[in-house]
């Protein structure tokens, strides 16, 4: 049977109809939304390779192999939940700040229609204003990030606050980030010094590497994932979570990362988590090959809407 709307439907085949987010419906009439998929298409914070600005639409192409079901979670979260795509943050390449006033007044407005926002990014500097606008509506978080790097860098360019190495650091600095419930996952490979993962730690970040991981193995991870996780929580993903051999196209790879199945059972390990936002950054499409880290990524970003489903549902 053909389906209903040729446009738009979850049940398309994948070359198919138009390529927003699952081909949900693109408007921002928010009216009974629950969840806004947003595209923040910025990489003016990069310190290495750019190209993230490109993400959010191809993380967007990539979804329409997503199917609905969640066998994992046992959830079809369009069911469950109204999802929309929002469309793209206004941002402004030559200008960071501007940007970040953008980002955080735009998802702002969608948080207090009464919808959760789902980001796609664009580099982890626009986590910022995310969070920014997350912790006027919630008050201090908890984040659950999975990364490569702490982010938590004071500069990487002379005395400039913002880049993709600094927005955990700015918002601890901020109070939109409460330390003592906030983990970092998957930390690994060199850094410019000795203390470059201490700041966060001395001021009681829990953080996770990928030494860590291989001694004491995936269940305990979860386990030290979860626990300091009470109130509202922010989940940030970092794409170089992954090993490069899963997902090439980023933009500051560091190889000894997880695989992509690793990633998605620590994802699903959130299960109950009061997840209330939630961005997914660092894709890089002209570092991709066959579209292998967009899928990834689009396929993370189907499990965090899963685990919003599950939660609303009350499993």
């Amino acid at each position: 049977m053909p389906a209903p709307d040729p446009a738009h439907g979850a049940e398309l085949p994948p070359f198919a109809g138009i390529t927003s987010f699952m081909r949900r419906p693109a408007t921002r009439d928010l009216a009974g939304v629950d969840v806004a998929v947003v595209g923040i298409p910025f990489d003016g914070g990069t310190s290495y390779r750019s190209g993230a600005r490109f993400g959010p639409r191809r993380i967007r192409e990539a979804s329409a192999m997503v199917w609905g079901y969640n066998n994992a979670l046992a959830v079809k979260p369009l069911d469950v939940l109204e999802v929309v795509d929002y469309g793209d943050v206004n941002v402004i390449p030559p200008s960071i700040t501007e940007t970040m006033a953008n980002i955080e007044s735009e998802v702002g407005a969608i948080l207090a229609a009464g919808a959760a926002a789902l980001a796609l990014g664009g580099d982890h500097s626009v986590s910022l204003p995310l969070l920014r606008a997350h912790a006027r509506e919630h008050g201090p978080l908890g984040v659950v990030h999975f990364d490569a790097h702490p982010d938590t860098w004071d500069h990487e360019f002379d005395d400039r606050p913002y880049s993709h190495g600094t927005p955990f650091r700015r918002a601890i600095e901020e109070g939109i980030i409460d330390p003592s419930r906030y983990v970092q996952v998957g930390l690994r490979g060199p850094t410019l010094e000795a203390g470059d993962w201490q700041w966060a730690r001395e001021r009681g970040v829990r953080a996770i590497t990928m030494d860590d991981v291989a001694e004491i193995g995936l269940p305990a991870v979860i386990r030290a994932t979860r626990e300091p996780l009470r109130g509202p929580i922010y989940v940030t993903l970092d794409v170089d979570a992954a090993d490069p051999a899963f997902a090439p196209g980023t933009g500051t790879p560091e190889v000894g990362g997880f695989t992509s199945h690793e990633l998605l059972r620590l994802v699903r390990a959130l299960r109950g988590v009061e997840i209330v936002g939630a961005d997914l950054v660092e894709v890089s499409p002209p570092y991709d090959h066959g579209d292998i880290t967009a899928l990834l990524a689009a396929n993370l970003a189907f499990e965090l809407l899963s685990l919003m489903a599950v939660r609303r549902r009350g499993g």
